[in-house]
């Protein structure tokens, strides 16, 4: 089947996946066509989209609690989402699942446990927390959560480059979330991007909050300086994410974050236009 496609028909290439051009023959794709594609997916990535990745990671400081932050802020996202795109009209209004939160002991040592009752009212009476001794037994504890469909999600932190945090456990976690439906933050304190099979890697640290509506000297919303630098239906980007009434926000930051040539990846797809090029040279 022939893939040709004008530069004028490019705007109809942002709903077709992009496996679907490559198996369809994307070879024969105009470098105006790829040009344009790829830029109708800068900045795609938003607040409350439907197609949320399982398995997430977070590069963050211990010093600033900027990546727990982020990824409780994403998780609820997620939820909401989830609720809002509900098929059952018999499913509970309210969500009633547990949130685990599982730490090694580093991690819980040099950022703090979680502060329940600084926690969202909603979420204080559901959180699970786990503290690891080690890495290994945080990984096991992780996997098994995943493997249980009565949770909501789980969110995971460890500290430092763990040699047992090599890519075959990236992969186990997963296949685990992706088999039982169970989406996974995981918080990577102190951390350097190492080989992975996360489907979303973030670097997360603190933005300034907005002054409080009533009380200046109230300290603000929540905010975070979030930069997505790999994802595989996501191009790079950065953004300031805020909390807005439980709602997350986003206001784009600059341009789009180039890919880190000296960074290891992560064995997903790159942006897209890149491999649509790619094809159009064979």
């Amino acid at each position: 089947m022939s893939a040709s496609v004008s530069p004028s028909g490019a705007k109809a290439l942002q709903s077709v996946p992009a496996s679907t051009l490559v198996a369809e023959g994307a070879g024969r794709l105009s470098a105006g066509d790829i040009a344009a594609l790829s830029k109708a997916r800068e900045g795609r990535w938003q607040p409350g989209l439907a197609d949320q990745a399982s398995h997430s990671e977070i590069f963050a400081s211990s010093s600033d609690a900027s990546g727990a932050g982020l990824a409780f802020a994403l998780a609820r996202d997620a939820l909401q989402v989830a609720k809002r795109d509900e098929p059952d009209p018999l499913a509970e209004v309210q969500d009633r699942r547990q949130v685990l939160w599982v730490q090694d002991k580093r991690a819980a040592q040099r950022s703090g446990r979680p502060y329940i009752h600084g926690l969202p009212s909603d979420l204080r009476g559901r959180i699970i927390h786990v503290e690891a001794e080690d890495a290994q037994d945080a990984l096991f504890a992780l996997e098994e959560g995943l493997r249980c469909r009565d949770l909501a999600c789980v969110i995971g932190e460890i500290s430092g480059n763990p040699r047992t945090l090599d890519f075959t456990a990236s992969r186990r976690l997963s296949l685990a979330a992706e088999k039982h439906g169970v989406t996974l933050w995981l918080v990577r304190l102190d951390a350097a991007p190492e080989l992975s099979s996360a489907r979303m890697r973030w670097r997360s640290r603190p933005a300034a909050s907005s002054p409080a509506r009533w009380n200046s000297d109230a300290p603000g919303a929540p905010a975070w300086q979030a930069e997505l630098f790999r994802a595989r239906s996501h191009a790079p980007g950065e953004w300031i994410l805020k909390d807005d009434n439980g709602r997350l926000r986003a206001r784009r930051t600059g341009t789009p974050v180039a890919a880190n040539t000296q960074d290891i990846g992560d064995l997903v797809r790159p942006t897209v236009g890149r491999s649509l090029a790619a094809c159009a040279r064979l």
